[in-house]
């Protein structure tokens, strides 16, 4: 499953859905947390539940993020939304995989009442806004079946422990959230599932948002959520490899295909090993990840 670019769209609003469905985003999310006011949440169920029995065909994912444990609203989401046509939930404020747990059975009683394929629905984790989440980033090891993403957020954690800001007098986050966002990094990769950056919240700001993404990428983020339809060209571009990257990739495969035995190579002068060779496998798997 591509989580290149994942879109958030308020639940209650169906036109930011119709602009959305444009984007060329690979995820929307249709969002019941909190970009829905709380007058509106039983508007917003029935609203993401009319757009998830649309038959048409779409060329992306169709996730939810429901509200978390602590609101009291979170089997209710799931019972007005756990239906074909659902392909994911973002959890959040996940306190680490024992949330994930609990939402998967939920999810194996709903998929089962909705007639649906048994295990379908995947999960993501916004996995560092309670400072409880901190401690459990290593928890989503090994794997729950479901699971197929984690991000991070600082706005919640923020506000949870009592911080006046998480941001440099130049943008840049202050140390807490650096933790949080490399210990996320780890924990995606310790699981195996894919690492998707945070959102950059000034979407007017293509240069400082390519700028960010192309950091991202290079410590190893395979995707980033977006929070405007006009962010999204940019994150897609910045998370693919280049024609330059793909043919380098191919190189060593193929190298390393024609001499198997090899621990080591020399290509243009370069000395490459195993670890070079995974790193290729990689680049050209993430072309072909859209299943």
């Amino acid at each position: 499953m591509r989580l290149r670019s994942m879109l958030f769209v308020p639940g209650d609003s169906e036109r930011k859905f119709a602009k959305a469905q444009g984007a060329g985003a690979d995820v929307l999310i249709l969002d019941l947390e909190d970009a829905v006011a709380p007058s509106q949440k039983d508007m917003a169920r029935a609203t993401v539940a009319r757009l998830l029995d649309d038959p048409a065909p779409r060329a992306w994912r169709f996730f939810v993020r429901p509200n978390p444990f602590d609101t009291g609203l979170t089997l209710a989401d799931l019972a007005a939304v756990v239906r074909p046509g659902l392909d994911g939930l973002l959890i959040p404020k996940a306190d680490g995989a024992r949330d994930v747990e609990r939402i998967g059975h939920y999810l194996d009683a709903l998929e089962a009442k909705a007639g649906m394929t048994p295990g379908i629905v995947k999960i993501a984790v916004v996995a560092t806004e309670t400072p409880a989440a901190m401690f459990a980033l290593g928890s989503y090891a090994p794997a729950h079946p479901r699971l197929v993403g984690l991000t991070w957020g600082a706005e919640d954690l923020a506000a949870a422990i009592g911080a006046t800001s998480n941001k440099e007098d130049d943008g840049s986050w202050t140390r807490p959230y650096q933790q949080a966002r490399s210990l996320c990094l780890y924990a995606a990769a310790n699981a195996g599932v894919a690492p998707i950056d945070t959102l950059f919240a000034d979407y007017r700001d293509t240069p400082g948002l390519e700028r960010d993404c192309r950091r991202a990428r290079r410590d190893g983020f395979t995707g980033r959520i977006a929070i405007h339809p006009a962010q999204v060209e940019t994150i897609n571009r910045c998370f693919s490899p280049s024609e330059a990257e793909l043919a380098t990739a191919r190189r060593i495969v193929e190298a390393f295909a024609a001499q198997p035995d090899a621990g080591t190579l020399g290509i243009d002068g370069k000395m490459v090993d195993i670890p070079h060779l995974k790193a290729a496998q990689r680049t050209l798997a993430a072309i072909d990840d859209e299943s």
